[in-house]
């Protein structure tokens, strides 16, 4: 594997992955709902309100943009109910605050998270 090297270090960047397992099918309406409200708990300002697509094979996709970049959702009916999400900013936010959110949100029978 290539050793990563950060190439603009004068450039604030910070990632975060949460995966988890709901209890209820998600839909449209509730990515829509969660990115909107995830740009509340993580303090960033929206460019466009949320957009999402449905593909026959694989899913729910959703995206928002913040002025400091954005997040990407996606969730899964089959195999398993199962959604990952996908935070990249260029302004700090509290990875702990997130990860709280959306377990509450999703009602989570397990969820996990990594910072990169």
């Amino acid at each position: 594997m290539i050793a990563f090297k950060d190439l603009a270090p004068s450039i604030h960047r910070q990632r975060l992955v949460v995966e988890g397992y709901p209890t209820f099918v998600i839909t449209d309406e509730h990515i829509k709902e969660y990115l909107q409200k995830l740009s509340v708990v993580t303090d960033m300002i929206t460019l466009i309100e949320p957009v999402t697509h449905i593909s026959d094979l694989y899913g729910w996709a959703g995206w928002i943009h913040w002025e400091t970049s954005g997040a990407h959702f996606y969730s899964w009916e089959r195999p398993v109910q199962f959604f990952s999400v996908d935070v990249y900013t260029c302004k700090q936010f509290d990875p702990e605050a997130v990860v709280e959110f959306t377990r509450e949100y999703f009602r989570t029978t397990e969820i996990v998270a990594k910072e990169f």
